[in-house]
């Protein structure tokens, strides 16, 4: 399914940039002594593991429909995706603020300062390619919104942790190369700690902001607006159906189920409302092939 491959190249891209910027940080960390670098790579590293949970999550959601979960596993990313968030939100975070605070009652001056500033130089390199790769699969489903609707409006959990983590990658590197070159130039090891306890400010906040949207998505969220808009506009324009009542969509993962009650042409008995309503399910599923399931109750009345 696109929506899900679309999903796994982000995820593939971040994971691969990832990886390297962890390994080169983590060098020059050690090397350097600096703060700000040892926060960074700790953020690395943890969205690494967030990347490998991810694609965890998207393997666990395919599991076929079982008698206890009928409606199948889609959800299980939105889990993953919330599990993730907290990781950022700890690992990251609160992790980089206490070692910048501690930094802060014990400074100490890096060690060849220099080393880190190419080191995050490159990372920023890598990482805006990981962030152009999360982007043009956001927008392959992003039609006419603006990013920040699509960030709020998105079903996909998965995409939006990626490209939360690949921002406040990209910010934390910024604040990272800011703090070793300010403390070079000043030779005050302060812009290291300040630049620790920043980067850990900026981690938190993402977190959060990533996990009240995936909060809401695990509680139960229906398909975006722009999907319902479509699904009830092609009942209306179905020869089969008059009128439209009321249109319940629940998303579960990369898949949808919709519950629709709507009026249908009197041209038969019974054996000719199940057959239009039989093949009104068709034409739905062949125009939305997100809808896994698709509960029709026709009436005549609200």
């Amino acid at each position: 399914m696109s929506h899900s491959n679309g999903s796994i190249r982000a995820i593939l891209y971040a994971l691969a940039a990832n990886g390297g910027i962890a390994t080169a940080k983590g060098f020059a960390a050690w090397h350097t002594g600096s703060g700000a670098m040892l926060a960074e790579t700790i953020h690395s590293f943890a969205d690494c593991a967030n990347q490998l949970l991810l694609l965890l999550g998207l393997r666990r959601a395919k599991r076929p429909v079982s008698e206890d979960h009928p409606l199948g596993y889609g959800k299980t990313i939105y889990f993953w995706s919330f599990i993730v968030a907290l990781m950022l939100f700890s690992m990251g975070g609160i992790f980089s603020i206490y070692e910048g605070v501690h930094k802060l009652l014990h400074p100490k001056m890096p060690e060849s300062p220099w080393i880190a500033v190419a080191v995050l130089a490159v990372s920023v390199v890598l990482e805006l390619v990981s962030l152009r790769g999360a982007l043009s699969e956001v927008r392959k489903i992003q039609g006419k919104r603006s990013f920040s609707k699509w960030f709020r409006t998105s079903r996909q959990s998965e995409l939006i942790v990626v490209v939360g983590e690949d921002i406040a990658a990209l910010l934390g590197l910024s604040l990272a190369l800011l703090a070793v070159l300010l403390t070079i130039f000043t030779a005050s090891p302060l812009f290291d700690s300040l630049g620790t306890i920043a980067i850990g400010a900026v981690l938190v906040l993402v977190a959060i902001t990533v996990g009240i949207e995936v909060k809401s998505l695990l509680i139960g969220e229906s398909a975006d607006p722009e999907t319902v808009s479509a699904l009830r506009e092609f009942l209306l324009q179905r020869p089969e159906v008059v009128h439209v009542y009321s249109l319940i969509t629940l998303q579960l993962g990369a898949e949808v189920m919709l519950s629709a009650k709507v009026r249908m042409q009197e041209t038969g008995g019974a054996m000719q409302l199940i057959d239009d309503i039989n093949r009104v399910e068709a034409a739905l599923k062949a125009s939305f092939p997100q809808l896994r399931w698709v509960f029709f109750e026709p009436d005549v009345g609200d």
